[in-house]
């Protein structure tokens, strides 16, 4: 993952309302208006944040007749998941350390 993709997928993920999207579409693909249903926004406002996400890849958008129901693409968040990873290791390690500290200090 580039760094300009990964910075596309972390701002697309900055936002609550577009994180509620792709929550949603972990349950299956779309449309605009059913997406828009439980947001308190409107449909042209969840259309943007639809544009947001297809543009950090995490979502396609499939073209049938007059619907364009939205899809979830795992592989980017997979990928950004794999970023983290590194400090994940990071953390492990302070924790352990955190630990040996609080046990001496205890001893």
């Amino acid at each position: 993952m580039t760094a300009a993709q990964l910075d596309r997928t972390f701002a697309a993920l900055a936002d609550p309302t577009r994180r509620a999207i792709l929550r949603r579409l972990t349950d299956g693909d779309a449309t605009v208006t059913e997406l828009a249903d439980p947001l308190p926004i409107s449909i042209q406002a969840v259309s943007k944040h639809l544009k947001v996400l297809e543009g950090a890849g995490l979502i396609t958008r499939a073209k049938s007749a007059q619907l364009r129901p939205a899809h979830l693409e795992a592989e980017a968040l997979k990928e950004a998941s794999e970023w983290l990873a590194g400090y994940r290791r990071f953390w492990r390690r302070s924790f352990v350390q955190m630990d040996r500290r609080l046990r001496d200090r205890d001893a």
